[in-house]
Formats: structure tokens, C-alpha cells, sequence
């Protein structure tokens, strides 16, 4: 082999070093199967079988990714993915799942899954969301920060959003959206700009998701009489700023 070509492979093998994933699905073939060409990949690959044993092992051990499939025997991989997130656990999940309606990835994005991978797939792609998954890390916390826009504000510090002296209940993936706007209130954010932001670098799913999530938004942030505050710039994207209602 070249020597240039062993160089241009080693960085891609550096960053696979190492890096432990969890595959979660109660099928024995599947989860032999990706765990043998995740390991060829240079992952420390490990198994459970259904969503007790999972939750076990994530307990008392650390892990980069969790491939969850959706279907298992006790409990579904939603329910793990909020369990986990409920208890503040930021593990990284790709989801694998059967369900291709925009209303069940919504749902699986609202438990807290960082991506989604409908079955059947190609190992190929999977692969390409592992390696995105794991170059954007577990989620970072700030803290201290208090952003506001008129009687809207979102802190940091505490993960909390409020309108006026009233608590707002947001998702995971809302919050993340609200933050990407609220950071540069009356600037434009173009779609694709808010969807990398979100859902990364290599998002290979249905646009839509993001009006589905926007208009989650909209419910539950504007209020009758006051200012609406998330406007849509058609073609382009979404703006957070004071617009009055007509009188």
C-alpha cells in the first residue's frame, strides 16, 4: 500500500480508537452483525439485549453512542431514551427504527434520540451516522447565561424558558432551536443553517421535521395579544423578533 494512502487512513482510525458503542436490539444476528463491523472500524463495541439490560449497563458504564433499536422485548427504546434523559444522562443515541412517519421521528427526536435510522438500511450509512454522531460529542452545558428577547428569556444555567413570569415545558430538540435563535434575535437563520445546528453536520432526514418543531414552538411560546416573536422569512428560514399584533 502507498505510504500517502496508510496516512490519509490513520487520522479517520485515531478518532475510531477507542470510542465505546453501546447496540441495544434483541435480535442476536443484527447485533452480531453491527458489532463486528463496528469493531473493524476501530469501535470498542458492546451488547445488551433488550432495554433492562441496557439501562443497566449504561448505569455503570461510560459510552460514546447507543444504537437503540425502537422494538424490544420489555420496554421500548423510547422509553430508555427517556428514562436516560429524565435522569440527565447525555449519552449520544442513534435510533433504529421501523417507523417512518414524520409523527413517530418527531417522537423519538422528543425523547431525547440525537438521530434516526429507519430500517431496512445499509451498513454503509450507519456507519456515516456513527462517525457524525461521535465528531459532535456529547452535548455541552453552558451555564450562566441569561438570553431574553421582550418578555421571553431563556437561562442556561438551569435549562429554563419563560414568557413573562410564566414556565414554558420545552423538548430537547425545542430548546435547541429556541437557542439557536434567541442567540442572534433579528437575524435571519436559513433552514438548512438551523438544521445543522440541531440535528449536525450530516443530517440525512426529512426536512420537514424543522416546521414540525417550529410550529411545536409557536404553540407553545406565542400568546394571544402579545407581540409574536418566531416570524417565517418564506424560502429562507425563521427570525426571532417583536412583531405587534393587529389591532
Amino acid at each position: 500500500m502507498p505510504c500517502g494512502h496508510a496516512e490519509n487512513l490513520m487520522p479517520m482510525a485515531s478518532r475510531c480508537h477507542g470510542s465505546r458503542v453501546l447496540v441495544v436490539d434483541d435480535d442476536p444476528d443484527l447485533r452480531q452483525f453491527l458489532r463486528q463491523e463496528l469493531e473493524i472500524e476501530g469501535y470498542s463495541c458492546h451488547e445488551a439485549a433488550n432495554a433492562g439490560e441496557a439501562l443497566m449497563r449504561i448505569r455503570a458504564e461510560s459510552y460514546d453512542l447507543v444504537v437503540l433499536d425502537w422494538s424490544l422485548p420489555d420496554f421500548s427504546g423510547i422509553e430508555l431514551c427517556r428514562r436516560l434523559r429524565q435522569t440527565e444522562n447525555g449519552t449520544p443515541v442513534l435510533m433504529l427504527t421501523a417507523h417512518d412517519d414524520i409523527k413517530e421521528r418527531v417522537e423519538a427526536l422528543d425523547a431525547g434520540a440525537d438521530d434516526y435510522l429507519t430500517k431496512p438500511f445499509s451498513i454503509e450509512e450507519l456507519l456515516a451516522r456513527v462517525r457524525a454522531r461521535l465528531r459532535r460529542g456529547s452535548p455541552q452545558v453552558e451555564s450562566g447565561n441569561l438570553l431574553e428577547i421582550e418578555d421571553l428569556s431563556l437561562d442556561l444555567a438551569c435549562h429554563e424558558v419563560r414568557r413573562g413570569n410564566e414556565a414554558i415545558n420545552l423538548t430537547a430538540k425545542e430548546f435547541e432551536l429556541l437557542l439557536v435563535m434567541i442567540r442572534e434575535p433579528g437575524v435571519v437563520h436559513e433552514r438548512q443553517a438551523m438544521m445543522r445546528a440541531v440535528w449536525g453536520e450530516n443530517w440525512i432526514g426529512d426536512d420537514n421535521i424543522l416546521d414540525v418543531y417550529i410550529r411545536a414552538l409557536r404553540r407553545k411560546i406565542e400568546r394571544q395579544g402579545l407581540p409574536t416573536l418566531i416570524q417565517t422569512i418564506r424560502g429562507v428560514g425563521f427570525i426571532l423578533k417583536r412583531v405587534d399584533p393587529k389591532r
